[in-house]
């Protein structure tokens, strides 16, 4: 079973709002001593976080059922463990699109990393390197493409949203081939932005210095938001409603980077994507945030899985905040799993070690489920270890 990393000695909590941010713009992880869990973690970040920027993060679409109904989905399934497995290592190394990584646990693509610790997507490239993981980067960083790259030590993905303007959509695709990105991956779930109730009574805005620096070359209005606007509208006239499934062909021809579709969550749709040249699938309703009302991710894939077969890599986002979760993604045939707020809260709470603290406390349970489980490796997940409850 993989070590855990020594960790500082508890020390006391700094009382004061000002004290307890300063140990987040340096990184520490002290705040965190004490934290057993990821809710811990969020605990921590709800207090540090601007009332705006928290609800930003943790917020979804309108009623926000499709948010509810993610974490639900996991209680749908129940595990049926083996026993005399033999268990004394437990081995979780495994490979994505072909890049070795130390756990089939990776960093999904969010928003506005700077929000939440002053050095943005390059202390998360640093975190994720260090667990030995996956990053994938978001349109929408606040850190530029060769700065993350320049940081990480690990595989990268890009997660691109396809702008009106192709071309400039196109430059940045191929700023991130220029800079050593292994996977382009297509976020198919947003013609529109989803309604998020949350950002329009908080009045959601970027600060003045956070930018979204990896558009900020074509100039203001790609950079950020007015101050009479608001991301809603920023999304919905910038971002391309226009795309069809010849848009995925079009972008095949494009790049010679693998393709991965973020966002579906149908089977018809699974094998379309496969049809098209996608290496991989991500499962993913985007966190809750675009259509209220759609099925839980845990309850989506298992279609999703049978449509496609050994086609295509699939993974899937949505809920994830326990090994326990994680271990019936993987029965269902899920290749990797993807995290988004808990790196956020973890940035939030500690910066670079915060993210890694995260990371640290999703593998060390998944570990302990695989133990518990009778599986001493990924290949010996399968499908008979789950059951509708």
């Amino acid at each position: 079973m993989p070590k855990r990393p020594t960790t500082r000695a508890a020390g006391k909590p700094r009382a004061t709002p000002k004290a307890r941010a300063s140990t987040a713009a340096r990184g520490g992880a002290g705040a965190l001593d004490g934290c057993i869990n990821v809710a811990d973690v969020e605990a921590i970040a709800r207090r540090r976080l601007p009332r705006g920027v928290y609800d930003y993060y943790a917020g979804g679409a309108e009623d926000e059922g499709t948010l509810a109904r993610n974490r639900e989905g996991f209680g749908k399934w129940v595990l049926l463990p083996h026993v005399l497995a033999d268990v004394d290592r437990v081995d979780l190394t495994t490979t994505a699109l072909g890049a070795p990584v130390s756990m089939p646990l990776h960093v999904a693509p969010t928003a506005y990393h700077r929000l939440a610790t002053p050095e943005g997507e390059v202390a998360t490239a640093r975190a994720v390197g260090a667990a030995g993981g996956l990053m994938i980067v978001s349109s929408l960083a606040t850190r530029t493409l060769e700065d993350v790259a320049a940081a990480a030590s690990g595989p990268l993905w890009f997660q691109l949203y396809v702008y009106r303007d192709r071309g400039l959509s196109l430059e940045v695709l191929q700023r991130a081939e220029a800079s050593g990105y292994r996977a382009l991956v297509l976020t198919v779930d947003t013609p529109r932005l989803g309604r998020r109730e949350r950002d329009f009574r908080n009045g959601f805005a970027l600060p003045p210095d956070v930018t979204i620096a990896n558009f900020a070359q074509a100039g203001p209005s790609y950079a950020r938001w007015d101050s009479n606007g608001s991301m809603f509208s920023y999304a919905n006239s910038q971002l391309d409603a226009s795309l069809t499934w010849e848009s995925v062909t079009w972008l095949r021809e494009k790049t010679q980077l693998p393709i991965v579709l973020k966002g579906i969550a149908r089977a018809d749709d699974a094998v379309r994507a496969v049809e098209r040249g996608a290496a991989g699938i991500v499962v993913s309703n985007h966190g809750g945030r675009q259509l209220d009302g759609e099925e839980a991710t845990i309850l989506a894939l298992p279609d999703v899985v049978a449509a496609v077969g050994d086609r295509a890599e699939i993974y899937v986002d949505g809920g994830f905040r326990r090994g326990t979760d994680i271990l019936k993604a993987l029965a269902l045939g899920a290749r990797g799993v993807l995290v988004g707020r808990p790196i956020l809260w973890g940035l939030a709470a500690g910066g670079e070690q915060g993210a890694g603290r995260v990371l640290e406390m999703l593998r060390d349970e998944l570990a302990l489920s695989m133990a518990l489980a009778g599986c001493p490796s990924l290949a010996a997940i399968d499908r008979s270890l789950v059951r509708r409850a």
